[in-house]
């Protein structure tokens, strides 16, 4: 009898259960926080940087896809999810890596500025934690 001490991969449908409905709810705060902002910025004071608060929007409507889709069972949601968080993760490093050597790119902050030091770098983490947890919540191999 073997033993295997690599515990299998849960299957994706069960990963809004447990610590999945606190990562889709920091999502879904972080998506109303990034939102509310950018179209405030935007609605108030579009003129001052127009780059930094599009990137906010965009910022946004990523942590709604990732909210949404982590929320949603499938392997389409699934699927959907991880390409949000990459996006976010991808956003966060280049946008805090421009901040960070030239500070003139974004006169006013983004979310993702300087790896969201604004936002105590959870930015920086989250997408971190969200593909650790897709990853440990994809789907069991087929086998043939």
């Amino acid at each position: 009898m073997t033993i295997n001490s690599t515990p299998a991969p849960r299957t994706q449908d069960s990963k809004s259960t447990g610590a999945g409905r606190l990562l889709i709810a920091v999502y879904g705060i972080f998506a109303l926080a990034a939102s509310a902002r950018a179209g405030f910025q935007i609605a108030s004071k579009f003129s001052e940087a127009p780059v930094a608060y599009l990137l906010s929007a965009f910022a946004g409507l990523v942590y709604i896809a990732a909210t949404v889709s982590l929320a949603k069972k499938g392997a389409f949601w699934f699927r959907a999810a991880a390409v949000a968080v990459g996006v976010e993760l991808l956003g966060v490093l280049v946008v805090g890596a421009l901040s960070l050597f030239d500070a003139r790119v974004f006169p006013q902050e983004t979310v993702w500025s300087l790896f969201g030091r604004g936002y105590g770098f959870v930015p920086l983490l989250l997408p971190i934690l969200g593909l650790i947890w897709l990853y440990r919540h994809r789907a069991p191999a087929q086998t043939a």
